[in-house]
């Protein structure tokens, strides 16, 4: 009875921020030129997170296994329907060959080279990882074979991380680095040296990576929270998500899932290897308010994307720091993942993870379809080669 007093008052005290949006939040400016999406393809089966799109408009997704039925775990969408890439031996659940098979994606990014990349959790469940399991993958999509494979050692990422999302500037080093946000564990940034396959850790433990003290957002008329069935709702504590590179690739932009704030860091000292961790945290920026996202997005004019999963919008940053709404409504529930295609429209995933078991008492309130959207911009995607 407790604990439904407490979900009730909070929800009736934080009804006026849900209510309000971003326009009122610490101040900032919302123009709107909303309801301009589309849908690319709606998926009757397995929960997708991640979408890219390569130059000649081939579109990938992913399908993390944190149990739905995962046949597999990335596919190329074909004629609206999603087929395993870039075959479906690669895609199968392995624990005895980790590192020989994708084990639980959670994000696919076409790099300014036209090569896909593929983040493996090695995590099926979120139950933890071993190594060979986490790892970085490329496939050509000129022949659609892996062409290279990188592996992280434990001490980059131990068995509680989660990698989540990727960035990539093929300027810096021989072949170029990666980013990307390490959303579980002690949270932060990971880079690696795509010449090298060398990988190091930036951020660890960093406050600009970590979930906001007693986040508590509102969500389909809600306080959002974990409640497990037969259990006591906690906060929900997200770290390091959402990334992009500023369009000349001095910064890396990032955000913690639970948090409504927005960072950035210089990616010249996160691409050192040799840098101090009081060298890297000197470059943090803090951006102020933003809206609770996922996945973030930039664009070739130097502006920022993403959803804002409390009041169903896609929303953009300008560069003078206003927020301008996009698109909006029913059907963009939970935007996760946002990448710009070649053919100038934002494309992304509205997945419905807040309806998830974990947060209703062990019932899955998830309606089928989930859907990949797109909506035209009036720029393109940041390539750093």
């Amino acid at each position: 009875m407790r604990r439904r007093t407490f979900l009730a008052a909070t929800t009736a005290s934080l009804a006026a921020t849900q209510l309000a949006g971003p326009a009122h939040a610490a101040g900032a400016t919302v123009g709107s030129t909303a309801g301009r999406h589309t849908v690319v393809a709606r998926f009757w089966g397995a929960m997708p997170t991640g979408v890219t799109v390569s130059r000649r408009g081939r579109i990938f997704v992913n399908f993390p296994r944190w149990g739905d039925d995962v046949p597999f775990t990335v596919a190329e969408v074909r004629n609206g329907k999603p087929v395993p890439y870039p075959n479906a031996e690669v895609n199968r659940e392995d624990p005895a060959d980790l590192a020989g098979h994708f084990q639980s994606v959670q994000s696919v990014v076409v790099d300014p080279a036209d090569r896909l990349w593929v983040l493996d959790t090695g995590s099926p469940l979120f139950a933890g990882s071993s190594y060979g399991g986490p790892k970085l993958v490329a496939v050509d999509l000129r022949t659609d074979r892996i062409v290279r494979k990188i592996l992280f050692p434990p001490e980059v990422v131990p068995t509680n991380s989660y990698p989540n999302d990727v960035r990539f500037d093929l300027r810096r080093g021989a072949e170029g680095m990666a980013f990307i946000t390490d959303s579980g564990g002690s949270k932060g940034v990971i880079v690696v040296d795509l010449a090298t396959g060398r990988s190091w850790r930036r951020l660890t433990g960093h406050p600009s990576a970590l979930p906001d003290a007693q986040f508590l957002p509102v969500i389909e008329g809600e306080p959002f929270m974990v409640r497990p069935a037969g259990g006591e709702p906690t906060h929900f504590e997200t770290g390091s998500d959402g990334i992009a590179l500023s369009a000349d690739g001095t910064r890396l932009y990032y955000c913690p899932l639970s948090s409504r704030r927005l960072h950035s860091v210089s990616t010249a000292v996160l691409a050192d290897p040799d840098a101090t961790d009081a060298e890297v945290a000197a470059t943090v920026e803090d951006h102020g308010f933003k809206p609770m996202a996922d996945g973030l997005e930039s664009d070739d004019k130097g502006r920022l994307y993403g959803g804002d999963l409390e009041h169903n919008t896609i929303w953009r940053r300008n560069s003078d720091g206003a927020y301008q709404t996009l698109a909006q409504g029913s059907d963009l529930i939970w935007i996760d993942t946002l990448s710009i295609a070649p053919d100038r429209h934002l494309y992304a995933i509205a997945n419905q993870v807040n309806r998830q078991a974990l947060f209703h008492e062990g019932r899955d309130l998830r309606r089928k379809p989930y859907l990949l959207l797109r909506l035209p911009l009036d720029a393109g995607p940041v390539r750093l080669a």
